[in-house]
């Protein structure tokens, strides 16, 4: 009884040195193909992705083949979907185990698969490709779940039919973040917005810089990080002035009544014409906005490209600081507000009052007799 204790005890002694040496493998293979990854001076694309995706998927698997062979595990596993006896309750747990990692590694692959076939396509944004990839990560562990449930019980109908009361108890519960996950689906395919892109979301305006499932969060100019509900920003109008590349810019100036309106008009083109911060195509224009309480109204329009707050300001400035020197030099005044007095006399007729000309107030605060 000794010896076949002993010969007993060596080979399983030999069984987990073997399979500590699998799982060293594995994890190595896996570590150094993360590290590999991380390191900035080395660009290996998305071939190079895909490859290390389908390496670590073989040795991930090949090390699970080997642990079970190690075992001698197929008769178990074998029993374990021909007979859902008690008995084999180590066999199902083991192919649970399985099939669990076995998700695990190919998730990876998949994301790697999906980032191939997308990304030489301009029309398919970043965000577009994540929310592909979550949804097909989670539909993987999802059927993977229902597999291992599977494994553990008979009853699987009534099990799926309590967990789909249970979702609906917990949909009413949560309908607003569903709301804003559902919301959240509509904004990344339909794509109002990019990371980056300059908004305006109701009053709110800003930097997008996150877009996840429930929330968009904007950086404002003041600095401010805004947290926004998925739901919200698709019931608001928004605005975003860097979609096209290029963004209008008017600058309004009044001249005085005195003034030839079509003569300024030209100064203001020339002025704006040669700045450095602005687009030459489409050509700056002039156009006449109103008449106003004390000018003519010019509106004076130019173009930006890469528009940004900063660069909107900064040839909004220009334009202004220009336009004042232009008018300066050619004589055109830009009035300050002005008023004129007037008030009926005696026989009927208006008298009109200077400005340095002031009515004193009557004792009781009214008007005078």
């Amino acid at each position: 009884m000794v010896e076949p204790l002993a010969i007993a005890d060596g080979t399983t002694a030999g069984q987990v040195i073997t399979t500590v040496l699998v799982v060293t493998v594995v994890l190595g293979v896996r570590y150094g193909v993360n590290r590999l990854r991380r390191r900035e001076d080395r660009d290996i694309g998305q071939s190079g992705e895909l490859v290390l995706s389908v390496v670590m998927t073989l040795v991930t698997g090949g090390g699970i083949v080997a642990v079970v062979v190690l075992w001698d595990l197929i008769g178990p596993l074998a029993r374990s979907y021909r007979n859902l006896g008690l008995q084999d309750i180590a066999g199902r747990m083991l192919l649970a185990v399985v099939i669990l990692a076995t998700t695990y590694a190919l998730t990876d692959l998949v994301g790697r698969i999906i980032g191939e076939f997308t990304g030489k396509r301009s029309s398919i944004s970043e965000h577009q490709r994540e929310i592909v990839y979550r949804l097909t990560q989670v539909t993987l562990y999802t059927l993977a779940v229902l597999v291992v449930i599977g494994l553990f019980t008979r009853d699987l109908g009534n099990l799926l039919l309590g967990a789909g009361f249970l979702g609906i108890v917990v949909g009413m519960a949560a309908r607003q973040t569903l709301g804003a996950m559902l919301a959240g689906f509509v904004l990344m395919f339909s794509r109002p917005f990019e990371i980056g892109d300059w908004v305006q979301v109701g009053d709110r305006e800003g930097i997008v810089t996150d877009i996840t499932i429930v929330t968009t969060r904007i950086q404002t100019f003041d600095g401010e990080y805004v947290m926004l509900p998925n739901d919200e920003v698709s019931g608001q109008p928004i605005t975003n002035r860097t979609r096209k590349g290029r963004l209008r810019i008017e600058v309004e100036v009044g001249i005085d009544y005195d003034h030839d309106p079509e003569r300024a008009a030209e100064i203001a083109r020339d002025a704006v014409r040669d700045l450095d911060e602005i687009l030459n195509v489409p050509t700056p224009q002039v156009v006449g906005k109103r008449f106003g309480d004390s000018a003519i109204v010019l509106g004076v329009r130019v173009w930006i490209d890469n528009p940004s707050a900063r660069r909107m300001w900064r040839a909004r400035t220009a334009v202004i600081e220009v336009l004042t020197d232009a008018y300066a030099e050619e004589g055109i005044k830009i009035p300050f507000p002005q008023r004129e007095l007037m008030g009926r006399t005696e026989e009927g007729g208006f008298a009109i009052a200077s400005g340095d000309e002031r009515a004193a107030p009557a004792p009781d605060g009214g008007e005078d007799d």
